[in-house]
């Protein structure tokens, strides 16, 4: 495992870049605390009532989110297996359920000797894609621009490998398209008792079989949908149809 620095160039601010790397070959980027409007308003392209109302929401500590989804290499390196529909070593791992990744994150903190990886919380996630940023994604708000940063709306193809098109202004790659991701919250079809510390959101009966949280979009996701906002769900047993969902981990400090 090893930490090291660098940094981010090609934005009109440089980002400082922290980057923390495990023994499944994992990079993670160091995420700093902060407060951001999360969701989306009314007057926003594309809309959706389930990204409102917008609610400022206070990252109280950094943590590390990863550079880019994990890859069928490193799941194979944890889980000794490949659920994926569109195979290739640097490929997102997909045909994973919520469940499926919990169990993946368990053995990687046994593997590593520690209890810091999980799901990110929802807030978490918007808060590293936006990186700064108030548009619709994290480089504007053009949707001609979205080529240059995702892969999406593609029907035939299927997922690609990752940090292929450009990252983010945080150095984070993938954020919109090529897969969806799982969050660890349980979906709430709006915001009204999301709460600000950037904490998921849970029902008050501690259920893991309730719906999902997903995130960013996928290779087959209009451009709408992979804006900084936008959310979607799924059960947290599905699988056989989730070709289009996979993860990418916190690891906490």
């Amino acid at each position: 495992m090893k930490e090291h620095t660098g940094i981010i160039t090609g934005s009109e601010s440089p980002h400082p870049l922290s980057i923390f790397t495990n023994s499944t070959g994992m990079e993670f980027i160091l995420i700093p605390a902060g407060e951001f409007e999360m969701g989306s308003k009314v007057d926003e392209r594309n809309w959706y009532r389930n990204e409102g109302p917008v609610h400022r929401v206070t990252i109280g500590r950094p943590f590390y989110l990863g550079r880019s989804l994990v890859t069928q290499e490193q799941w194979c390196e944890v889980m000794e297996n490949d659920p994926s529909k569109f195979t290739g070593k640097q490929k997102p791992v997909d045909r994973v359920s919520w469940v499926a990744a919990q169990e993946f994150i368990e053995r990687l903190n046994e593997k590593e000797g520690t209890d810091s990886y999980r799901l990110p919380n929802e807030a978490e996630w918007e808060y590293a894609c936006r990186a700064g940023t108030a548009t619709r994604y994290s480089f504007g708000d053009n949707d001609s621009d979205l080529e240059e940063y995702c892969h999406y709306g593609n029907q035939d193809i299927g997922s690609c490998p990752v940090g292929q098109k450009k990252p983010n202004p945080w150095g984070l790659y993938d954020m919109h398209g090529n897969l969806w991701e799982w969050m660890q919250d349980v979906y709430h079809d709006s915001y009204e008792d999301a709460p600000g510390d950037g904490s998921a959101m849970e029902d008050a009966d501690g259920s893991s079989m309730i719906m999902r949280v997903l995130r960013g979009g996928s290779w087959q996701t209009s451009a709408v949908g992979c804006r900084s906002a936008s959310r979607y769900y799924m059960p947290p047993l599905a699988r056989r149809n989730s070709s289009r969902v996979g993860l990418r981990l916190v690891r906490e400090l």
